[in-house]
């Protein structure tokens, strides 16, 4: 499966945006979906993952209570509501899927895979 990702921008401390990816093809909903992000100089990370299967979410501590994921099974994407946002979420937002708990997903897949991520969507936090 192909992804799209779209909604990235300049937004100031504090403000909001709204991420969405769309699949170029079905995503079972044991399939986990999953946002991640890469900052300049460092590792691609697991931000928050999602399986509809069994309803099971998770998300990176450095974004609870701010991030939530959520996606529409009809339309193959998945979407990522950013609130409170802060420079240190600045980077380049990708979505993925896989056959994987939310777990492996956000953790173990963003270190395994190098290849085959999407052009992302690039989010800059800044005065």
């Amino acid at each position: 499966v192909q992804f799209v990702e779209s909604g990235g921008g300049l937004v100031q401390p504090g403000g909001s945006l709204r991420l969405s990816c769309a699949g170029s093809e079905f995503i079972p909903d044991h399939y986990a979906l999953g946002w991640f992000r890469q900052a300049p100089g460092k590792d691609r990370e697991g931000v928050a993952c999602l399986r509809s299967s069994d309803g099971t979410i998770y998300y990176h501590d450095s974004v609870k209570g701010r991030f939530t994921i959520s996606r529409d099974s009809a339309k193959n994407s998945a979407y990522l509501q950013m609130n409170s946002l802060k420079p240190e979420d600045t980077a380049i937002y990708y979505c993925e899927a896989d056959q994987l708990s939310v777990l492996a997903m956000c953790i173990a897949f963003p270190i395994a895979e190098d290849d085959g991520w999407g052009q992302g969507t690039q989010v800059t936090v800044s005065s």
